[in-house]
């Protein structure tokens, strides 16, 4: 039972510390790319989860805008 909750809090740090990884990653892109970012923005890339990012992080790369990074379509 310990053993099983240890690996479970080593598992939530790893994903804890991709996330954010990949949150400032993303962040350092957009500003490159876009210029100063909202808040709003800031929190919005902070508060998602890894999978969101890797999606957000593609569409970087053919967006014209904010919007189009963070626009609710399928893909």
């Amino acid at each position: 039972m310990l053993v099983e909750r240890i690996e479970q809090w080593i598992a939530d740090g790893k994903e804890a510390g991709r996330q954010e990884g990949e949150a400032a990653m993303l962040l350092r892109l957009l500003e490159r790319r876009f210029g100063a970012l909202p808040s709003s923005v800031k929190e919005r890339v902070q508060s998602a989860n890894t999978a969101v990012l890797e999606e957000w992080g593609m569409r970087i790369l053919d967006a014209e805008s904010l919007d189009g990074v963070f626009s609710d379509r399928s893909t």
